[in-house]
């Protein structure tokens, strides 16, 4: 199968990063190397460093940047270990770092990967296949109050407690083996009136499930601060969320780069010593424009937001 995906908000994402010619960039969710293709189309002397823990995307992402291969360095990890990759290459820092996050087009379409809950197959949900925790062990193995409070805060689901109680219930006689099975459980578990009038029932539960699969939030949350530490001085970060958790993890560590100042509010001057990182260039996040939106369903809840390292 195809690594196909397209790049949401690629041009707002290229633009934002205010590419030079003779930069180091580092696109921390390669996937299939759309915003990666495009920034080496901008470099003449610099350099890029795409990460990647799906083997998947990292061999789908190597052939479409072969034009550029003397400029291009790729690495099967996790974004939150981009500091010591960019070390291990005798690098101090980068000019502009891409975070394209959630899941892929790809992923989201391969059968095999378990991610989606449109087709019947083998509960899996791993970007990274060399990791053992998987959907099936998150759903046959994890307490009901922890699948409860899962899908209750990863996907904001209002039916969760009734949710996970089935998921329990049906375990006790038998593994959930596939994602059929789990789609069934779920529609039963939500109202007919409700499953008629709302999306997929499954949909908020899935991504739930993906989300504690994968330790995205957590991931997001602990990578940030090092992320634009990583910056050299007047670089840019460019982050593209699509969950409203997410987008709420990276407004609030930017507002913290720019300002985290402790003291409180009545204090004449500063005294705690924090030093501003830099400043936030998006105060309120860049949204898809009609035509994308139009052309790409899949961006209708993309969010990109970026930030700035002081000079």
């Amino acid at each position: 199968m195809e690594f196909a995906h397209k790049s949401v908000l690629l041009d707002e994402t290229i633009e934002g990063l205010k590419i030079k010619p003779d930069g180091i960039y580092l696109d921390g969710t390669l996937g299939g190397g759309g915003h990666s293709s495009e920034i080496c189309r901008r470099l003449s002397g610099g350099c890029l460093i795409g990460i990647d823990q799906d083997a998947e995307a990292i061999a789908a992402a190597s052939e479409r940047l072969e034009p550029f291969r003397e400029k291009v360095t790729l690495v099967r990890d996790n974004y939150c270990n981009a500091p010591a990759v960019v070390k291990s290459l005798g690098l101090e820092g980068v000019d502009g770092i891409v975070l394209d996050l959630g899941v892929s087009s790809y992923q989201l379409d391969n059968v095999d990967r378990g991610f989606s809950y449109r087709y019947d197959t083998a509960l899996d949900m791993r970007m990274d296949t060399r990791q053992s925790l998987s959907a099936k062990e998150i759903v046959n193995e994890y307490p009901e109050r922890e699948l409860y409070r899962i899908i209750r805060d990863y996907g904001e689901d209002q039916f969760a407690k009734n949710i996970a109680k089935h998921i329990a219930a049906a375990r006790k006689d038998r593994p959930i083996e596939t994602t059929g099975e789990l789609n069934e459980l779920i529609k039963a578990a939500i109202p007919a009136k409700m499953r008629a009038n709302g999306g997929h029932p499954s949909k908020r539960t899935f991504q739930a499930i993906r989300i504690e699969c994968n330790h995205e939030l957590d991931v997001l949350k602990n990578s940030l601060d090092e992320l634009i530490g990583l910056l050299n001085p007047g670089g840019r970060i460019c982050i593209i969320t699509f969950h409203s958790l997410e987008d709420r993890i990276v407004k609030s560590a930017f507002r913290k780069n720019e300002n985290p100042c402790t003291c409180p509010p009545d204090f004449p001057v500063c005294v705690c010593g924090k030093e501003s990182q830099g400043k936030v260039i998006t105060r309120k996040p860049i949204l898809p424009g009609a035509q994308e939106l139009e052309n790409n369903s899949r961006s209708k809840s993309a969010k990109l937001r970026i930030f700035e390292k002081k000079e």
